[in-house]
């Protein structure tokens, strides 16, 4: 990637799904990427399942913030929103995608999992797709 891509992963909270793609695309991406995830109703709070199965991964998502769209500026390379429905507001991207995720929040240990790893395999391809 020849400059930094500007991404945003949106969920309803910002508790798990989205905070999980804004990891992974630090991860994946490295400096090539800014990677920024909020919510259309944040919670406040990163879920303790999406920590521990992130750290599991080495990987310290309480470095995160759960944090309003209200609170983000400016354009985006990709926009990803998981989920919310009629409730992601507008936010200028020169490509959006919608990943219909199922929110994890009240899976089981093995479901939570499938999901983050889903989400790793998605912005994975995503940041592939970008280059």
């Amino acid at each position: 990637m020849s400059e930094k891509k500007r991404l945003l992963f949106v969920c309803v909270e910002n508790a798990n799904r989205s905070q999980m793609a804004e990891a992974f695309a630090r991860i994946h991406g490295g400096d090539a990427v800014e990677a920024i995830s909020a919510g259309s109703r944040p919670s406040g709070v990163i879920n303790p399942k999406a920590l521990r199965f992130m750290a599991e991964l080495g990987y310290d998502l309480g470095a995160h913030d759960s944090k309003s769209l209200d609170q983000i500026t400016g354009e985006f390379d990709a926009v990803i929103t998981m989920g919310c429905g009629d409730s992601c507001p507008w936010v200028p991207a020169k490509r959006r995608e919608d990943w219909a995720l199922p929110d994890p929040r009240h899976m089981d240990d093995d479901a939570y999992r499938a999901v983050r790893d889903e989400i790793s395999a998605r912005v994975q391809k995503l940041l592939a797709s970008l280059r």
